[in-house]
């Protein structure tokens, strides 16, 4: 079974996608901010992250830095923000996202995405 990390700071967001991702047979785990995130990958394997970019403490950006930075990034990233602007979803890629989707978006494209990031994992 695969494993991903939900990173989000809206609760509903953040539930609405745990339960979409669990009916499809994924292993979900949760964090609400970049913080919870990095202890979790320090104490976890995952296939995937999954990351907002606007939380506290630690953001996104911020996040997928201190991976590339330390080396740690040995699984895909999808993104996903309201702050779809081409500045953002460039500084994301060029920091290690595999993708990026902008809010609102569709659970079917979703899990349309994390599977082919998932391919040959």
């Amino acid at each position: 079974m695969k494993r991903i990390l939900v990173v989000e700071d809206n609760k509903l967001i953040l539930e609405t996608i745990a339960q979409s991702l669990s009916r499809e047979g994924y292993e979900i785990v949760k964090a609400m901010d970049g913080q919870e995130c990095l202890k979790l990958l320090d104490e976890n394997n995952f296939d995937l992250l999954i990351t907002d970019l606007y939380m506290p403490f630690i953001n996104g950006l911020e996040l997928l830095s201190m991976l590339q930075e330390q080396g740690r990034k040995t699984m895909p990233v999808l993104v996903l923000s309201a702050g779809g602007n081409e500045e953002n979803v460039l500084k994301a890629f060029e920091l290690g996202a595999d993708d990026f989707m902008i809010k609102p978006f569709s659970l079917s494209e979703l899990n349309f995405r994390i599977k082919k990031l998932l391919m040959g994992r």
